[in-house]
């Protein structure tokens, strides 16, 4: 049987205005839905994503900080949060947008077996903490979004697959101490944001791959079948959640190594996999970075070409 394909996104995610130069621009989601506008994705079920709310939000992030971001847009121009995470008219709506596509797409995935979800949505998420934004990132939307699987599902074991090419940071020291919770990365290093050694375990359930500078396809492959997936077997997840950043592919201006569309392919086919084998096909993967334009709608409009299998 086909998987049914959901697709979460919403306006408001374009009008978050990073400013001239930014590399998180409203050009890279462009990117990612012009190229989904295809034949060949005439049957994904597009749907326009809620706002998470602030009780969705509270669960991972701290109501000081929660109210400091709902304050934080100027009236006109960009404000900086910090050296590069900005804020302006419009960036709260999407923020909250970003983090309540993937919340409904949980709650889509769970209504049932053999459901699978995409949300092509900005900001990222995976670099803000509990009370800090940081790496272009405001909500963390991974984190929220299986926070809604914990507490709303009651589900026992939900893994946090990230391959995008920065270690989410904050994605790790959200659930460090929560072992219902797997988070599996692999990410360049060193490289912003300077966290994610192999070291890093939580209460075992962290696992990190930190590869160095130039890292190609047999490496990214050997350390997914060695390490990755074997730990993501093991968990046995009821919930497969993806940080899918492109940003480690060869063309990509803000990072170091040399993978290429087909090795995105080849680990989404893992991905499926696992989830048809524990989660019931349930699966949600939700756009972090990747910054070259052509790179990133060839490398996400492959993954969700994949996801439709």
């Amino acid at each position: 049987m086909i998987p049914l394909l959901r697709l979460y996104t919403h306006p408001a995610c374009m009008a978050h205005n990073t400013g001239p130069g930014h590399p998180e621009s409203a050009a890279r989601l462009q990117a990612v839905l012009e190229a989904l506008d295809h034949d060949r994705f005439a049957a994904l079920d597009r749907i326009e994503a809620p706002a998470a709310t602030c009780e969705q939000l509270l669960r991972v992030h701290a109501a000081a900080y929660v109210d400091r971001i709902l304050a934080s847009e100027p009236a006109t121009g960009q404000v900086y949060l910090d050296e590069d995470t900005v804020v302006s008219p419009g960036s709260v709506d999407a923020a909250l947008h970003a983090a309540g596509a993937v919340v409904a797409a949980v709650d889509s995935v769970m209504e049932g077996p053999g459901t699978r979800a995409f949300c092509a949505v900005r900001p990222p998420g995976h670099h803000a903490t509990a009370d800090k934004a940081m790496g272009f990132c405001l909500f963390n939307s991974i984190a929220v979004a299986a926070a809604q699987a914990l507490s709303v599902h009651r589900l026992k074991r939900v893994a946090i697959v990230d391959f995008d090419v920065h270690h989410g940071n904050g994605t790790e020291a959200i659930f460090a101490a929560e072992p219902r919770v797997l988070y599996v990365s692999s990410h360049q290093a060193p490289l912003y944001p300077g966290t994610g050694n192999a070291i890093d375990t939580g209460v075992g359930n962290i696992v990190n791959a930190p590869l160095p500078p130039n890292t190609g396809s047999q490496e990214f492959r050997q350390v997914w079948d060695g390490l990755l997936m074997p730990r993501l077997y093991d968990f046995r997840p009821q919930l497969v959640l993806v940080s899918a950043g492109f940003d480690a592919h060869k063309l990509d201006p803000l990072a170091q190594m040399e993978l290429n569309t087909e090795d995105y392919v080849w680990l989404t086919d893992r991905l499926v996999r696992l989830a048809d084998a524990h989660a019931g096909g349930r699966l949600v993967s939700t756009l972090e970075g990747g910054y070259d334009l052509n790179a990133l709608a060839a490398s996400a409009s492959a993954h969700v070409s994949e996801l439709m299998a």
